[in-house]
C-alpha cells in the first residue's frame, strides 16, 4: 500500500492487448519477452481492486505460458506504481469493507509470490516514483532499472500501517537490515542515484533510454536458458532461509533438473563443436 495515491502468444508472435477491461494493466509479447504495463498514469497507476486482480491475472498467465521466457514490468506515465490507491482505501474504510484487509492475502501476496518465484526471470524498468506496494513490486524483481528522475518512497508507516508486498522480505536482503528499517521506518524519498548506491536498483539510465536498455536486456534474457534461470532464481530464494546443507542439497536437485535439459545438452554439444548455443528455454 502507500500515501500517495491477450492473451500471451508464441515465442515468436507479437501482440498487445489489455487484460482488464478499463485498461488499466496492458501486455504485449514479443519474442519471448512479455511486457507488463500499469495504465493508469492519471493515478500514478495506483492500485484499486479492479486492477490489482488484472494484474494478478496477467502475470499468471505469462508464469504458466512456456512461449514467455522473460517479464517486463513497468508503468505508463511519470510513476511506475504508488501502491494501494488511497481514493479506494478510504472508501472502503469509512464502510468497513472486508475486502480492506483481504486484499493483502488475495492479491499482494500472490502477485509477490509470482514475480519472485515463476521460472523465468523478472525485469522492473521503474519509470518514476515506486512507493508502498509498488517499491515492493520492483523489489521482487531479478533486475531494477530506474530512469534518473525516479524514486523509491516506503511509504507505509507514513499512514500508520506494517509493511506488506513482501518489503520486510526483499528489502533488507537488497541493503541490509538496519538499512531497510530505517527507510520502512522513517519513510522518506529515495532518489535514484542513492538507490543505486544502496543497492536496490542495478542500474539508473536517462528515461529516454529506458525501452531500449530494458529491451535489449529483456530479449538477451529471452534468448538465454530459461530454465537454468528459473533454477537460480530458486536456488537464492532458497538459500535465504536455509542453512548451508540444505541449500546445498537444493543447488544439487536444481542441477539435476537443469541438467537434463535440452538446453544443457544444447550447450555443451555447442561447447565441443566451439559454437555458440542455440537455447530454446527447455
Amino acid at each position: 500500500m502507500s500515501e500517495h495515491e491477450m492473451t500471451p502468444g508464441t515465442q515468436d508472435s507479437t501482440s498487445s492487448g489489455s487484460p482488464s477491461p478499463d485498461g488499466a494493466v496492458l501486455l504485449n509479447l514479443s519474442d519471448g519477452v512479455a511486457t507488463v504495463t500499469l495504465n493508469r498514469p492519471e493515478a500514478m497507476n495506483a492500485l484499486d481492486m479492479a486492477t490489482k486482480a488484472a494484474l494478478l491475472s496477467t502475470l499468471a498467465k505469462v508464469a504458466d505460458d512456456p512461449g514467455v521466457r522473460c517479464v517486463v514490468l513497468t508503468g505508463v506515465g511519470r510513476a511506475f506504481c504508488v501502491g494501494q490507491d488511497l481514493r479506494e482505501h478510504v472508501s472502503l474504510l469509512s464502510t468497513k469493507d472486508p475486502s480492506l484487509w483481504s486484499t493483502v492475502p488475495d492479491h499482494y501476496n500472490p502477485i509477490v509470490e509470482l514475480l519472485t518465484t515463476m521460472n523465468k526471470p523478472v525485469i522492473a524498468a521503474i519509470n518514476g516514483v515506486a512507493a508502498g506496494a509498488g517499491a515492493s513490486f520492483a523489489f521482487a524483481a531479478d533486475l531494477r532499472l530506474i530512469v534518473d528522475t525516479g524514486s523509491f518512497n516506503l511509504a507505509f508507516a507514513g499512514i500508520a500501517l506494517s509493511c506488506d508486498s513482501g518489503a520486510s522480505w526483499a528489502l533488507p536482503r537488497l541493503i541490509g537490515t538496519a538499512r531497510a528499517k530505517e527507510l520502512l521506518m522513517f519513510p522518506r524519498t529515495v532518489p535514484a542515484a542513492e538507490a543505486l548506491e544502496l543497492g536496490m536498483v542495478n542500474r539508473v539510465v536517462r528515461e529516454v533510454d529506458l525501452a531500449a536498455v530494458v529491451g535489449e536486456l529483456a530479449h538477451t534474457l529471452a534468448a538465454g536458458p530459461t530454465l537454468a534461470y528459473g533454477s537460480i532464481r530458486r536456488s537464492v530464494a532458497y538459500s535465504a532461509g536455509h542453512p548451508l546443507s540444505e541449500s546445498l542439497a537444493q543447488e544439487a536437485e536444481q542441477m539435476r533438473i537443469t541438467g537434463g535439459s535440452q538446453d544443457h545438452s544444447a550447450a555443451v554439444a555447442a561447447f565441443l563443436a566451439k559454437d555458440k548455443p542455440t537455447f530454446q528455454g527447455r
